[in-house]
């Protein structure tokens, strides 16, 4: 075989080797940190103000609407203000970290509050409410495809997390969460998130303006978040502290 000819067989074999590792590697030898960090990204600024209404709704069609005014800065720092209903107004929650307190006005000082309780009833939690990124909270165990959507495995960093495992279907084109299952470590379906809706926010926000939530846990009873206004907003650490839930209204 003349050496052109041993080349070009050598070339051909380089390329056919490129197909093999190409198409035989998962697509998601790909960072899954990574993709949670985009997902968490396009569905929220890293820090923001936001408002929007949760409705919880009872079997019989019975509901409950509270309007709240949401800020969030880093990792760890989230606090709402209650806006509505009247018997409500004034109230408002803290997040640091895995530690949460509520704030009534006439009562005092801040009271402790956990991750499983919700200060609204209903089927979303405090950590719903006051939700972190997922990626401060879970690392990735595994990335799957499954049609459209990326389907991310997430284990709890901590016992301290609301849910031991998440199991986050992402839209591979917009890196939007589009469903999450909430998990015991067991398995044990807690509750499922269904993102719907997604729309523009202004700013480069574009995600889904509408959270639904159920749980077999709860038969009948359905919560939902509808988002109104997000917008990127850097604020001072002194807004995430204890002495100053009674003065959020100032922000607005």
């Amino acid at each position: 075989m003349c050496s052109r000819q041993k080349g070009k067989y050598s070339m051909l074999r380089i390329i056919t080797l490129l197909m093999i590792l190409l198409f035989s590697t998962p697509v998601f030898a790909l960072d899954g940190t990574a993709l949670l960090t985009q997902v968490d990204r396009n569905l929220n600024p890293e820090s923001y103000e936001m408002y929007r209404k949760l409705i919880n709704i009872e079997p019989d069609g019975k509901k409950k609407e509270y309007t709240l005014f949401s800020l969030k800065k880093g990792l760890d720092k989230v606090a709402a203000l209650f806006l509505a209903p009247a018997s409500d107004k004034g109230r408002s929650t803290l997040r640091l970290g895995e530690n949460m307190w509520l704030y009534i006005p006439n009562v005092g000082k801040p009271i402790r509050i956990t991750s499983l309780q919700s200060v609204v009833g209903g089927v979303f939690n405090n950590a719903d409410i006051l939700a972190l990124d997922y990626a401060a909270e879970y690392h990735v165990e595994k990335v799957e495809e499954k049609g459209m959507d990326f389907l991310l495995s997430l284990k709890a960093k901590t016992k301290d997390v609301a849910y031991d495992r998440l199991k986050l279907w992402a839209d591979r084109e917009k890196k939007l969460p589009t469903k999450i299952e909430c998990l015991t470590e067991s398995g044990m379906l807690i509750k499922t998130l269904y993102f719907k809706d997604v729309k523009e926010f202004g700013g480069g926000i574009v995600r889904p303006a509408l959270i639904e939530t159920d749980s077999p846990l709860y038969k009948g009873y359905k919560s939902v978040m509808i988002y109104a206004k997000i917008k990127q907003k850097a604020f001072k650490d002194e807004v995430f502290t204890l002495t100053f839930m009674p003065n959020l209204e100032s922000l607005r």
